[in-house]
């Protein structure tokens, strides 16, 4: 069985008007790769260490690869570009899961 992956991403959004249109069109893309969210902002606390994000949100994808295919496509790199100053960061890790047993 293929491990999901998980891309966790923190981000400070400087601009919420100019980020909107990269928030209206990203859902639509990652689910054309097979991809969904599990946290798009919302409520977050730092319960250990000094790890202090603006705000979280995680997808979860079917493998790493196609989690890389993903975040390669020009699909996305087109949509990454409204971000381009609506954020002061926007960082991004991809994690690759448990494959759990059948």
């Amino acid at each position: 069985m293929t491990a999901p992956a998980y891309l966790i991403v923190t981000m400070h959004i400087t601009d919420m008007e100019q980020y909107k249109q990269y928030m209206a069109e990203a859902p639509a893309c990652v689910k054309a790769f097979g991809g969904e969210y599990l946290v798009r902002g919302g409520k977050h606390e730092t319960i250990e260490g000094d790890w202090t994000p603006h705000r979280v949100a995680m997808l979860r994808f079917p493998s790493f690869e196609q989690a890389k295919t993903f975040y390669g496509s020009a699909q996305y790199a087109a949509i990454r570009a409204k971000r381009k100053g609506a954020v002061e960061y926007f960082n991004s890790v991809l994690v690759e899961g448990v494959a759990a047993p059948v």
